[in-house]
């Protein structure tokens, strides 16, 4: 359908600027909102396809039209194109990071050098930087640039590949399939290293794991050149190339917004990128070929002026989101206004850094740029705008140049190491061994008949005069009573970092607690773990939930946790205190609904009881702290003494 035909230059694609658009605003929403938009980072392997497709057919055009390739032209417009903006990047944080941020100082010089030379990504797997960890309060600004890495690296092998395969192959057929086999294995390599539960980092910054997304673009660059595609074609084929595009660009916004493309779950590693890039690479096609309307219905001003700043609004986004939410402290009662203030921010930085940067420096004009400085240092003429950008440009280098220097010399705190993260792990490992006990004995008592409450209340009383227990929680909200019921309830507890980080304390006013907390669960994945409670005859009567921490989940996850419970259970559910996440209110109207659907579930309200007190939480503003985590465990356990089931 028109591969053939009349040869012709390369022409300017005005249509992919709308692509890039579409993938860069896909990227910009999985950074803002990573549940809601949970396939947006998929925007990544667009570009991906559309540099493997541009660079390779580039290149063909050169080898087939003059026998030979410029290599060093195409180095200099990729160092011209990607360094001036990168290295601003770099050292206008490394500037804001000394002056507003020095918890983010550390390996700042490591982060820097490693970028400058496209091994970042690398960096990242030794580092173990996750790219789905969103609560560490020394998340780095830079974490996004994993994918520059990659377009780097591949901007410098993949010339002297092509050259080679040109030279030794030869036969485009020959090439096509060599192509085909590396990309076919660096999607079966991916596949085959994913290992549930274990930290995806590895697969998804690798290079050797990501390169299907590049090659998928070459091999569409061998038999879809962009210079031998034939306008002229029949109304038929014309049609059916505008409706193949339709279908790819449909497939394209469905798996960008779908569930079952969890950057965290198996499908996305074990074939849905590859399937995704796969539809990306016939889309490219569509909008290259001239015959096809979708290049003409991908380009508008809106689309053009995102596309041409495509690449300064991704290296900025994550920088703006990730400075603005660490002063930002109150997200989640401000949502719409906070991710409309973030998305101006990036734009407004994008297109000062296009105009300013990009622009000048993509194309050095050597007599520009000596114009340029002296206006800039005529101190006899009022060329302001000459003389603040040299001197804004100054002083960023030289703060930043300062923070990259100072790296070395301070000490990286490990979050494996915090104290939080600390009680955490020794809480798991008491929560273990403590918990096969525990289950023999709510097994065991499941035979037996049940004590009144009423007389549990009469001992309570008496035991409370006469015996009293943990008398040291009192001051934090609880009386002695609540105490000594504490004693007797029996609890199954399944909750996140927040419950793992105070489970030691509700084990010791609740000793029949079973309790499984555990970091970065979430409600979907959980669901298994109460099934296997309940089939082991080891899920009490009360049920205490703490989850939501870590995201929004579906109302049907909910409905389907609640049928696996059954009526007869009460369950009380601690709602979510997570003010610097924009789905902080959105579980707690959830859980709200759910209540008045479900006459056996209590919400716990510890959002409401704890919002004032922010002296109780760790920098986070979401974990308590050691005095927070007896006021939080005092105040659930509370709730469930007085509605609970004995």
């Amino acid at each position: 359908m028109g591969v053939r035909l009349l040869k012709r230059k390369n022409r300017f694609i005005t249509g992919y600027a709308g692509l890039r658009a579409l993938a860069v605003i896909g990227v910009i929403l999985y950074h803002l909102n990573p549940n809601r938009f949970m396939g947006g980072y998929l925007g990544v392997p667009i570009f991906l396809v559309l540099s493997g497709y541009l660079v390779t057919d580039h290149m063909f055009h050169a080898y087939e039209e003059r026998g030979k390739y410029d290599f060093k032209s195409f180095y200099i417009r990729r160092i011209k194109k990607l360094y001036p903006q990168m290295i601003a990047l770099l050292w206008g944080c490394s500037a804001y990071i000394l002056l507003f941020q020095q918890n983010l100082l550390a390996k700042l010089n490591q982060i820097v050098v490693a970028n400058l030379l496209n091994v970042y990504n690398f960096w990242q797997i030794k580092n173990g930087q996750s790219y789905f960890e969103r609560f560490a309060s020394n998340e780095s600004p830079f974490v996004h640039l994993w994918t520059m890495s990659i377009e780097g690296q591949f901007y410098i092998i993949w010339p002297l590949v092509i050259f080679l395969l040109v030279k030794l192959a030869k036969k485009k057929k020959i090439i096509f399939w060599i192509i085909t086999v590396l990309t076919v294995f660096s999607a079966l390599e991916m596949a085959f290293l994913f290992k549930p539960g274990v930290d995806t980092s590895r697969i998804y910054y690798g290079t050797d794991t990501r390169f299907f997304s590049l090659g998928l673009g070459a091999m569409l660059a061998v038999f879809w050149p962009t210079w031998k595609l034939n306008a002229n074609l029949e109304k038929g084929d014309r049609r059916l190339l505008n409706i193949i595009g339709s279908v790819a660009l449909v497939g394209i916004l469905l798996m960008a917004t779908s569930p079952i493309f969890n950057p965290q779950k198996a499908f996305a590693y074990r074939g849905g990128m590859f399937l995704f890039s796969l539809v990306t690479m016939i889309f490219v096609g569509v909008i290259a070929h001239p015959g096809s309307s979708w290049n003409k219905w991908l380009t508008n001003p809106v689309f053009s002026w995102i596309g041409s700043r495509s690449y300064g609004i991704y290296l900025y986004q994550f920088p703006v989101m990730i400075f603005f939410e660490d002063k930002v402290k109150d997200i989640a009662d401000h949502v719409i206004l906070y991710h409309l203030i973030e998305v101006v921010l990036i734009l407004i930085i994008a297109e000062l850094s296009y105009r300013f940067i990009e622009k000048p420096f993509g194309r050095i004009d050597w007599e520009k740029l000596r114009q340029f400085l002296s206006k800039a240092l005529n101190f006899q003429a009022n060329h302001y705008q000459s003389k603040a950008l040299f001197a804004t440009g100054i002083v960023v280098f030289i703060l930043g140049s300062f923070g990259i220097l100072k790296a070395p010399t301070v000490k990286a705190e490990n979050p494996n190491h915090s104290e939080l993260a600390t009680q955490i792990k020794s809480n798991r490992n008491k929560q273990l061994k403590k918990n096969k006990k525990l289950i023999k004995e709510a097994q065991s008592k499941k035979k037996k008949s049940a004590t009144s409450k009423s007389k549990i209340l009469k001992q309570a009383k008496k035991a409370a005069a006469t015996k009293p227990v943990n008398k040291d929680f009192e001051k934090y909200g609880i009386s002695q009573v609540d105490l000594q019921l504490a004693q007797k309830i029996q609890v199954t507890a399944i909750g996140d970092s927040v419950m793992a980080g105070s489970s030691q304390n509700l084990q010791k006013l609740m000793p029949h607690l079973i309790v499984d907390a555990a970091v970065s669960r979430q409600l979907g994945d959980t669901i298994p773990l109460f099934e296997q409670y309940k089939n082991k005859g080891a899920l009490n009567n009360n049920v205490l939930i703490g989850l939501g921490t870590n995201g929004a989940f579906a109302p049907k996850e909910l409905d389907r946790l609640m049928q696996i419970i059954g009526p007869k259970r009460h369950v009380f559910w601690i709602n979510t205190h997570v003010p610097t996440r924009d789905w902080q209110d959105q579980v707690n109207s959830e859980l709200d609904a759910a209540a008045k659907k479900y006459p056996n579930l209590t919400i716990i309200k510890w959002h409401e009881f704890a919002g004032s007190h922010q002296d109780w939480f760790y920098d986070d503003h979401t974990h308590p702290t050691t005095a927070g985590s007896k006021y939080y465990s005092a105040y659930v356990t509370k709730m469930l003494v007085t509605k609970g089931k004995y």
